[in-house]
């Protein structure tokens, strides 16, 4: 796959995914690469199947009782729902933000530290420390929090505390980024710093947004997904999507027709 002249390599592959709640079919046949090292943006009408479908690709519907998914999905070339993959590792190479900024009701390093902790990936507690600063470093939090670490990041306003959430996520050096409408809750300013960050970790992360928001969308990802009742309408480059959809029911629900 080429864009703009590039050779591009899909961090994702779906192929006929389908998920069901007991008998009701959520999501319907989706097959779509998603690329490396880029936003990619999943858009659409509440209850269209985006955050089912985001939720596929770190198995997170597995706990959820009478969830059942066919298809296959490969993370590069490995189909995450293979007998032999152990869901919390893959929940650390594909880590995720939720809607609602959660941080744990510990402090800050702590909050940072959990992961790296749980899966041994510090040897000393000086290996602990730097992997904590650097997480908030890449988070863009390292500035406001370096003196009140030990405090607690409840204690935070909520735009830090998202960033806590992705600060988490980046200490157990995840692959991918899954963020699910991580910016609903929160004010512009601290919406613009969230986007800032996702334009910075895009460099060294593949990152998938749900939002209900067509103008960040716009504003953040290169390839934009548009579901609309269980169904992928169309994916393509989202400058494509946004200014010459080839389907009309993408066209009407980016003119406001509906949604």
């Amino acid at each position: 796959m080429r864009r703009n002249g590039e050779i591009m390599t899909s961090k994702f592959r779906t192929k006929n995914v389908e998920v069901y709640y007991s008998d009701k079919k959520a999501i319907r046949d989706i097959s779509l690469n998603i690329e490396k090292n880029i936003v990619t943006a999943l858009i659409g009408p509440s209850g269209c199947g985006k955050s089912t479908f985001l939720r596929c690709l770190n198995r997170m519907n597995d706990v959820i009782e009478n969830c059942s998914i066919k298809g296959s999905i490969h993370l590069d070339e490995q189909d995450i729902y293979g007998p032999d993959i152990d869901p919390v590792e893959l929940r650390a190479r594909v880590g995720m933000v939720f809607q609602k900024p959660n941080p744990f009701p510990k402090s800050i390093f702590d909050n940072i530290a959990y992961g790296p902790r749980i899966h041994g990936l510090a040897s000393s507690d000086n290996e602990l420390k730097d992997i904590v600063y650097n997480s908030l470093e890449k988070a863009g939090l390292i500035d406001e929090v370096k003196d009140r670490l030990n405090d607690q990041a409840t204690g935070l306003s909520g735009g830090q505390q998202q960033r806590i959430c992705i600060a988490r996520a980046i200490a157990v050096s995840p692959e991918v980024i899954l963020m699910d409408e991580p910016c609903s809750a929160l004010d512009p300013i601290a919406t613009a710093k969230i986007e800032e960050l996702m334009n910075e970790l895009c460099e060294s992360y593949t990152i998938i947004i749900v939002t209900h928001s067509m103008q960040q969308a716009a504003r953040v990802s290169k390839k934009t997904a548009f579901f609309h009742l269980g169904d992928l309408i169309e994916y393509n480059d989202t400058d494509k999507i946004f200014t010459q959809p080839e389907n009309e029911k993408t066209q009407d629900y980016i003119t406001g027709r509906f949604g």
